[in-house]
């Protein structure tokens, strides 16, 4: 199994910045894609940023401009860099790992993001 943590989340002025950090454990095969995704309060979970292990990477049409998704591969970590943050960026920020070893993907808990004055 996979393990995976985030960590970095809080609470930001709009405005603001704040980097996520996600970092996968445990059995690894060998992981492709990493990504962070969100989910607000009462809404489905939507991806933020995905970036592959050759460092391709996708955002939502939302942060472009705004967040910066990076991987360390040898640490198999994945960054999220917020800058510009807004109320509507409020949510609680999941990690995503595919191993395509297992030919499945692994979710962390989930770190929770509130951008409020």
């Amino acid at each position: 199994q996979v393990h995976v943590v985030e960590s970095g989340g809080g609470l930001v002025q709009p405005g603001g910045s704040l980097r996520l950090s996600c970092a996968a454990s445990g059995r690894i095969f060998s992981i492709h894609t990493m990504g962070w995704y969100r989910q607000a309060p009462g809404k489905q979970r939507e991806l933020v940023a995905t970036i592959t292990t050759y460092g391709n990477t996708n955002y939502v049409d939302s942060v472009k401009g705004r967040f910066t998704i990076s991987r360390d591969n040898p640490k198999d970590t994945v960054y999220l860099q917020m800058n510009s943050l807004k109320p509507e960026d409020t949510a609680v920020y999941y990690c995503n790992v595919v191993d395509i070893g297992y030919r499945d993907d692994f979710w962390g808990q989930g770190t929770q993001v509130t951008v409020s004055s």
